[in-house]
């Protein structure tokens, strides 16, 4: 029964994003639907707490009239137990539903949405929960000529977007699964595959991300915490705290983007994350990093692939770089973030990090990290090799690197090459379950699987042994795990033999029409006798 809500509520605000979204592109769209949706979720919310504050009285929130003294004085008290549950309080007048009825009569509704949405974010001023509410509405431009070039074709679409969005029933009863927060994950999932690129920095695939969340929890169920360096939307970590086996669990991340920063905010909200449980700041990660004193049980990302920073040589002096003698290339930050995780993750912790292929055989200064990584410190502890063009906007080939500060099996490193196993998709490929098990059974057992699976020594005495030290640190999957196929051998002389079989079974199946034709009187074998 959930389950079935659940996909028709998707279905219902893709065809309602598809249909009143026009000529706007994907990307700018999803800015305003996904904040309407969140104010819709937010009123829903408040409404039915104060419902339940307000019950043994006999008052329902939304009939509580603010303009007298009793109404402002019932207000006070829900107020009060409001912020300390929710963090975030607004009036009666201000719900989704109200505003949403106006605009169907036909009323001009912009201005309101506007100061709703100022009072939400005023209102948690002071507040614990400031932080994680301040300026999360910032892109929902409601002036915008994207909208419609007259502030009537404006509110009319906004309009009708309310209209649709307050005849949907986000809610339901007695049910422990996230419905909203799936169904606005999955609206984030459908606007990165449509606006390509651009939009798929902020996300995931569901698949890659169950992928990472698993191998960061299988010899830790029970983290206390989970890091995102370059969180997008912060579906990953949501991930990982379905993995994990803690109710309690804190997420921490760090996104760049503006606009991206504010979708992982409203996700944690969506998803019922105490503001008190998540800490997501807005800056750059590597320059600027905002967790630095902290270490966390759990660390996952999907950085940007080989994207540029300073490499300024004042990060030497940093701790999270001072060890390894140099820095990642400036047009290659890949290696940057891999120390800057390891620095974040607590000794008894799992990371996992999708990079780019050519982290495990570039040389220069990322062959010198590298070789420091498993020779000096020995934390590497799997290769994965995923599909190409699994992710929103590349085809480039990625792989997982999975380290650990103390490993189990620290003479070995586990090579999996699953590049060949995947579904073939429209825009991109797509990692099947039957192709996730696959992956995680060879973690599992951590063993030779032909043309798959090869555990490689990191040393070892024999010189003509297949070791990491005899790679010289180079870590390209297909110097351990031999995929090659052998060529087919062909008899030439059988298959010219064949040849002429066929060539004489031609020879007398045409002696054989025209000797037909005579028989009927045509003279040519494709003549039409009338």
């Amino acid at each position: 029964m959930v389950e079935q809500h659940q996909q028709e509520l998707k279905k219902q605000l893709w065809n309602i994003a598809n249909t009143l979204r026009g000529n706007m592109s994907a990307d700018d769209f999803r800015d305003y639907i996904l904040g309407l949706i969140f104010y819709k979720y937010l009123s829903d919310k408040l409404n039915r707490y104060a419902d339940v504050l307000l019950s043994e009285d006999g008052v329902t929130f939304a009939d509580v009239d603010d303009s007298t003294t009793d109404g402002q004085e019932i207000l006070d008290a829900v107020k009060e137990e409001t912020f300390d549950k929710l963090g975030y309080f607004f009036k009666p007048s201000e719900l989704f539903h109200v505003i949403a009825k106006r605009g169907e009569e036909g009323k001009f509704i912009l201005d309101d949405i506007t100061n709703v949405l100022n009072h939400i974010e005023q209102s948690t001023m002071g507040a614990e929960s400031a932080d994680d509410f301040n300026g999360l509405f910032d892109d929902l431009d409601l002036t915008s000529n994207k909208l419609g070039k007259t502030p009537d074709a404006r509110n009319k679409l906004i309009a009708k977007v309310l209209e649709h969005l307050d005849n949907i029933n986000f809610h339901l009863e007695n049910s422990e699964i996230d419905v909203l927060g799936d169904a606005y994950e999955y609206l984030i999932g459908m606007f990165a595959s449509g606006a390509g690129k651009k939009a798929g920095e902020f996300y995931t695939p569901q698949m890659v991300s169950k992928l990472l969340a698993k191998l960061v929890t299988i010899d830790n169920p029970n983290l206390k915490s989970v890091y995102d360096p370059t969180c997008g939307s912060g579906s990953l970590l949501l991930r990982v705290a379905k993995e994990a086996n803690n109710p309690d669990l804190k997420f921490y991340g760090q996104e760049q983007n503006p606009s991206t920063y504010n979708l992982a905010r409203m996700n944690m909200i969506m998803h019922d994350v105490h503001y008190t449980k998540f800490d997501i700041q807005n800056d750059d990660t590597l320059e600027v990093p905002a967790h630095l004193e902290q270490r966390f049980s759990a660390v996952v990302a999907n950085p940007p692939f080989s994207a540029d920073w300073s490499a300024n040589p004042l990060h030497l002096n940093n701790e999270r770089f001072s060890d390894y003698g140099k820095l990642a290339p400036k047009g290659k930050a890949d290696f940057a973030f891999v120390q800057h995780m390891i620095h974040q993750l607590d000794d008894h912790g799992t990371m996992a990090v999708v990079l780019p292929h050519g982290v495990l055989f570039r040389g220069a200064a990322e062959g010198h990290i590298r070789q420091h990584l498993i020779k000096e410190k020995n934390y590497l502890d799997m290769v994965i090799g995923l599909p190409a063009n699994i992710f929103f906007g590349t085809e480039i080939p990625t792989c997982i690197l999975v380290l650990k500060k103390y490993r189990k099996h620290k003479d070995n490193i586990l090579f999996i090459d699953a590049s060949a196993h995947y579904e073939k998709g429209t825009n991109c490929n797509l990692l099947r379950e039957s192709d996730l098990q696959q992956i995680l059974d060879a973690v599992y057992n951590r063993q030779y699987i032909e043309k798959y699976a090869f555990v490689a020594n990191i040393t070892s005495k024999d010189k003509s042994d297949n070791s990491i030290a005899n790679n010289d640190y180079n870590l390209n999957i297909p110097r351990y795990v031999d995929t090659f196929e052998e060529d087919v051998l062909v008899n030439l002389d059988e298959v010219a033999k064949q040849l002429v079989l066929n060539d004489k079974a031609m020879l007398d199946s045409d002696l054989t029409i025209m000797k037909f034709c005579q028989e009927l009187g045509i003279k040519q074998p494709f003549e039409v006798k009338e």
